[in-house]
């Protein structure tokens, strides 16, 4: 008879734990019901306290913060902590890059709507607005969608002209250098516009304006590279791209295999200081027609060339190239998702580039760019204006 009460008081524990895991109880209630679970099986049968203080033991731990912080969280973390590879420097200033909106507190599960309802709602100044009634309404109806996907597969010669000289691909450069410096809320709207008639057209228009290298020159260039490129990319005379995806690594920057590295070479019959380098790109979007390459890679110095010896691993960096500078590779259209759209890709092996070409190249620092909410939030911004003319 003891022995078959043991037995059932066992059974009843094993079976409330189980079920305690598998109802996901709160740590708290989960605990309580499992000593709840001990003091009644021991009334059944006291042998059960073989198994039940062990239980209760553990239940004791996870409802005192004291002991459970110092016998669980903490050894713990300190074993994943050993585990987990070290930050690299880029890593850290992507992190530390930025801020968070409103969104912070709909991922946390509990958002404040009354904090959401008062933030004001943006607007369209009167040059915008007639921008969009006017520029953007010509192009729409210039735009055939049918005649591009399945006819041209591309942009009609009349449509992409327009494009340039209208400032379409000048939305976000300012005003002293020939852009039209309109707000995100602005570009969101003109690209919502413009992906109602013509998806190809929109994304043509949206990535000098997202990924090329506009915004990184605005924020980090120098004025003579600024003077030397803003103006030709707010005409459409320089149509830019960003050189970042790969074959391995997609488009994740801290994976990239691409490297620089500096050294010291022969360039057009003069030994110069530049950057060596070796990388693969696919689905480039632009670069086929693209007269300058926004490209990341990361940079080496090994032999401390720039400055600092004890310096040798730059991170991500972003360098601005001519895309005539000893080009290889192959660029065409192409239609993922009955979207067609320029493409390229393309592999060099051990080309130099001249770092004395300083109108020609970003400062390490312009990788930062690429986290902050201003860039990431405006290239947000223009997706989900697609997606949402798109679906419609």
């Amino acid at each position: 008879m003891a022995i078959g009460l043991f037995i059932l008081a066992v059974i009843i524990q094993l079976a409330v734990v189980l079920a305690i895991f598998l109802l996901s109880l709160s740590r708290v209630t989960g605990s309580i019901v499992a000593l709840i679970t001990v003091i009644v099986t021991a009334i059944i049968s006291p042998w059960s306290l073989l198994l039940g203080v062990p239980i209760a033991l553990l239940c004791l731990v996870l409802l005192i913060t004291p002991l459970r912080q110092s016998l669980i969280t903490k050894p713990v973390y300190k074993a994943l902590g050993g585990a987990m590879p070290s930050m690299s420097d880029t890593e850290r200033e992507a992190l530390d890059a930025g801020t968070s909106w409103w969104e912070k507190e709909l991922f946390m599960g509990a958002p404040n709507w009354e904090a959401f309802a008062n933030y004001p709602y943006p607007k369209l100044s009167e040059e915008e607005q007639s921008f969009i009634d006017n520029e953007v309404e010509t192009l729409c109806a210039m735009l055939d969608e049918w005649q591009i996907q399945h006819k041209d597969k591309e942009l009609s010669p009349e449509a992409w002209q327009f494009i340039k000289s209208n400032g379409f691909l000048g939305l976000i450069i300012p005003k002293e250098f020939g852009g039209l410096e309109f707000s995100s809320y602005a570009q969101s709207r003109v690209m919502s516009k413009i992906a109602s008639r013509s998806p190809t057209a929109a994304v043509t228009c949206m990535v000098p304006n997202s990924l090329g290298p506009g915004e990184l020159l605005m924020h980090y260039g120098t004025d003579e590279q600024k003077q030397r490129w803003l103006p030709g990319l707010a005409k459409g005379d320089e149509v830019p791209c960003f050189g970042l995806t790969g074959p391995e690594a997609g488009s994740d920057a801290g994976a990239i295999p691409d490297t620089g590295v500096v050294c010291y070479g022969t360039h057009e019959g003069e030994q110069v200081l530049g950057l060596r380098m070796n990388f693969s790109k696919r689905w480039i979007t632009l670069a086929p027609i693209a007269t300058v390459v926004g490209l990341a890679f990361k940079m080496h110095d090994p032999e401390g060339l720039l400055g600092d010896p004890n310096k040798t691993d730059y991170g991500i960096t972003c360098a601005l190239i001519p895309a005539n500078h000893e080009k290889g590779g192959h660029g065409s259209t192409s239609q993922p998702n009955r979207l067609t759209i320029y493409e390229w890709y393309g592999r060099w092996q051990r080309c130099l580039y001249p770092l004395r070409l300083h109108h020609w190249r970003c400062r390490k620092r312009w990788s930062r760019l690429a986290y902050a909410d201003g860039v990431l939030g405006r290239g947000s911004w223009y997706l989900l204006a697609c997606s949402i003319d798109l679906s419609q």
